[in-house]
């Protein structure tokens, strides 16, 4: 297989990507507790220019460096290929602690470890030593899987035969970490015997004809580079290319470990308000008269809400933990029902995670009182980046899964929002 070619990138609308380069090496992680170890350090490396970053749209590349550097990027590789294989437990926590840190840097990785867990359920063993060995020397996965606007399914980004390989030609949107990575996986489409078949193309992010456009103007979210991608003509090899819907045809879990993730992100966010919000009380909030106290940190009503917030994120970060043990069990034995009771743990996670970042966002105004929207503080990055988060997929549709579980015995469907 080629190795990678550096070319020059049109700008995007927000800012300019930037330049090419090799994968910075990575560490080896060994097993859980390093890993969580590792992320508590880099997240005190991160934090300090949170604010900074997502006021002035810079794009996190020496973060990133450090990030994937640090070996938590191969945390998933099992143990078999040379990795950690940590438990998704141990996954979702390094996402929360790093989206606590910084929402962005939480989130970039989510599709990396995706395309990891796709690899995993469905790609040959030549196909997970290379990719597998690709992560552990420090390179890095985007995405390109969403089409905006274009529902003809015959018209989507097309997988063509050419000789011993293949062309592509299409153009994605929400490619959430394609701007930084090495490897683009995309979402394309053949024909095979008469009909369309779904695969996910693993696209050198400089080939000849790739072109990443930060386009992402979202407000909050804002330096994951979640803009655009465009394929002109660009060959794949026969290699790089795994099988993707043939893999929700059975039971697996690619749809719980997607969506375990989405739930650490929106916690780490809930996290971060949270504590900020304890640090403006205590420190600079100005009681409200009534309650007759010399510190907001003293106001009973203060407290009381306090608390409440306190417990839904305790809440939430104990169904995480569960959802957790079960997409463990269910990628140990993976079958109809143990993947159904994981997918279900995590819509129970992401449904609480989503409510509780959310109210951590707005609670840190309301009790915080007026001189916490000061812009130069940045506390609207946290709401913004939640509420922003939290649309990924619909939450409502999360509960209606598990009413139908618990009152009709119904499982849940099979992909990658669920």
């Amino acid at each position: 297989m080629s190795a990678l070619s550096s070319i020059d990138q049109e700008p995007g609308v927000v800012g300019h990507p930037g330049p090419a380069s090799a994968a910075v090496p990575a560490a080896l992680i060994h097993d859980d507790a390093q890993a969580l170890h590792v992320a508590r350090l880099l997240a005190v490396q991160f934090a300090p220019q949170a604010a900074i970053r997502d006021r002035e749209r810079r794009l996190p590349w020496s973060e990133l460096d450090a990030f994937s550097a640090s070996g938590l990027w191969g945390i998933t590789v099992p143990q078999e290929y040379g990795g950690p294989g940590v438990s998704n437990g141990t996954l979702a926590e390094v996402i929360a602690i790093i989206a606590a840190a910084d929402g962005s840097l939480g989130q970039i990785p989510q599709n990396h470890f995706y395309a990891l867990e796709v690899l995993r359920v469905g790609a040959s063993e030549t196909q997970k030593r290379f990719f597998y060995d690709r992560v552990l020397a420090g390179e890095r996965f985007g995405n390109a899987l969403a089409e905006i606007g274009n529902k003809d399914f015959k018209r989507r980004t097309r997988l063509v035969r050419e000789g011993d390989g293949f062309r592509i030609t299409g153009k994605k949107f929400y490619c959430t970490g394609a701007l930084y990575a090495h490897w683009i996986p995309t979402l394309v489409v053949t024909e095979e015997d008469g009909r369309d078949v779904t695969y996910l193309a693993f696209v050198p992010r400089h080939s000849d004809g790739v072109v990443v456009t930060d386009d992402w103007d979202g407000f909050g979210q804002r330096v994951t580079g979640s803009g655009s991608v465009s394929f002109d003509n660009v060959y794949v090899e026969t290699d790089w290319i795994v099988p993707f819907l043939t893999s929700f045809e059975r039971p697996t879990t690619i749809g719980p470990v997607a969506q375990i993730m989405h739930a650490a992100i929106d916690l780490g966010l809930g996290r971060s308000a949270f504590a900020a919000m304890l640090d403006f009380v205590r420190d600079s909030a100005r009681p409200w008269i009534d309650a007759r106290v010399s510190r907001a940190a003293d106001d009973p009503l203060t407290i009381h809400q306090t608390g409440d917030i306190a417990v839904r994120l305790r809440a939430a970060e104990a169904l995480v933990r569960r959802a957790g043990r079960l997409v463990d069990a269910a990628q140990r034995h993976p079958d109809e029902h143990s993947v159904a009771a994981a997918s279900i743990a995590v819509a129970e996670a992401r449904a609480l995670t989503t409510t509780a970042s959310l109210k951590a966002g707005n609670k840190l105004f309301e009790l915080s009182g007026t001189s916490a929207t000061l812009d130069d503080l940045g506390f609207d990055r946290f709401w913004r980046n939640a509420r922003t988060h939290t649309l990924h997929d619909p939450v409502r549709w999360k509960y209606h899964a598990i009413g139908n579980f618990y009152l009709n015995d119904a499982l849940p469907p099979r992909h990658g929002a669920l």
